[in-house]
């Protein structure tokens, strides 16, 4: 994966290629970015540009003095070519020097899990789902409800591999995606990441840093990968998807920053969403806990996906009540379909500011904890809950 092939994220790309032409890269470096932002594929694409032979012909390992004098110093370049025999094979995540570690489950019941054993369908994963997430992941590898882990015997091995002189490349590179998965086995690497060989380099790629061994927080140096904006996705959804930018635009508007939400909402934009929202709210308004228990059985079936995309879209709804608040109707009733215009005033008729804020803010929490695998009954239970006393008036209603 080339720098080209990231959507954006062009102050990174920039810092990272000053880094290695200044001589100042980090050995250990921390990409965390929210998934859907590209800190896997920014990772892989530097990687990339470590290896490459004509993007840093410093990584090719020299066979000797040149017998004619000094080479001749090439221009600076951007990115990695892309055809080089090094970019072949880092490109399908093949290259001797560049080693990935990831979150897995037993392949064998007894034995501990290793990313060498899942190798070849990462890889496959990987090149054709370069913004996917974890939960994808473990469940292209049918790990259903399992937690993904990186052991201590997969520590071991990265030892090792780091330890061993590189095979074409003068750089070594690890990617350790999600070391969220890292235990306190993690900390048998603290040696290595404080004190690795020459010209080895640690990435490690995080979304959550509150979840990462604090001595191992301590050992890298921290670049934070910021959300996508919407003319991002607008354009990569035009450009990589063929959507018209009309759609576009709407669907960027839902993703919150990432390329993976885009696309999630593009695989289920067929659903609908307001008819499930209308008979969510009006059972917590009018016909009660019965058809709020139905309700929210539907909801649990749907499965975690779609449970996210429908917040998303309640989301996209209370925001753009509340700019019609703000602004008035008048400003804004282009910005948005009819459907979500029309919802969005209603809503907006009956609620105060407070209360839209109130509900954006619990519906994000709840996105947060369905994302990490909480029970959606539960969940949504809950949820409706907090919900019906923030609407305590019961006032509200979508459906004549």
């Amino acid at each position: 994966m080339r720098f080209a092939d990231v959507i954006n994220q062009e102050i990174v790309k920039k810092h990272l290629r000053e880094m290695l032409s200044e001589n100042r890269l980090s050995h250990a470096l921390f990409f965390l970015a929210r998934d859907g932002a590209g800190g896997l594929p920014l990772a892989r694409a530097f990687a990339q540009f470590l290896v490459c032979e004509k993007s840093n012909p410093a990584a090719v390992k020299s066979a000797g003095p040149s017998l004619f004098g000094d080479e001749p110093e090439l221009a600076a370049q951007t990115d990695s070519c892309g055809v080089c025999a090094a970019c072949v094979k880092a490109s399908q995540l093949i290259h001797p020097d560049i080693h990935f570690t990831f979150p897995v489950i037993s392949s064998k019941p007894g034995t501990p899990p290793l990313s060498a054993d899942f190798i070849t369908q990462f890889r496959a994963w990987a090149v054709s789902n370069p913004y996917a997430n974890s939960y994808e992941w473990l469940q292209f590898i049918s790990a259903e409800n399992k937690q993904g882990n990186i052991t201590a015997k997969e520590c071991e091995v990265i030892l090792h591999n780091m330890s061993m002189k590189s095979f074409e490349s003068t750089y070594k590179v690890q990617i350790i995606w999600m070391p969220e998965a890292l235990g306190k086995e993690g900390n048998k690497l603290l040696k290595i990441i404080e004190e690795p060989p020459p010209h080895t380099v640690f990435i490690l790629v995080a979304e959550n840093e509150e979840l990462v061994l604090p001595t191992i927080l301590s050992r890298v140096q921290l670049i934070k990968i910021p959300p996508l904006t919407k003319e991002d996705i607008t354009t990569a959804l035009v450009e990589r998807e063929s959507l018209p930018e009309t759609t576009a635009k709407k669907i960027a508007g839902m993703s919150d920053g990432s390329y993976l939400e885009a696309l999630q909402i593009i695989q289920h934009q067929d659903d609908d969403w307001d008819a499930m929202l209308k008979e969510w709210m009006n059972s917590i308004v009018r016909t009660g806990p019965a058809a709020q228990v139905k309700v929210i059985e539907e909801i649990a079936k749907i499965g975690r996906e779609k449970q996210k995309q429908l917040l998303r879209y309640f989301i996209q709804i209370l925001q753009h009540a509340l700019h019609i608040s703000i602004l008035g109707s008048n400003r804004v009733s282009e910005k948005e379909s009819e459907n979500v215009h029309d919802f969005a005033g209603k809503l907006q008729r009956f609620l105060n500011t407070q209360q839209l804020e109130a509900i954006v803010h619990e519906l994000d929490k709840t996105s947060y904890y369905i994302e990490r695998n909480a029970h959606a009954k539960v969940t949504f239970h809950a949820l409706t809950i907090k919900l019906y006393h923030i609407i305590s008036d019961k006032s509200l209603i979508l459906v004549k």
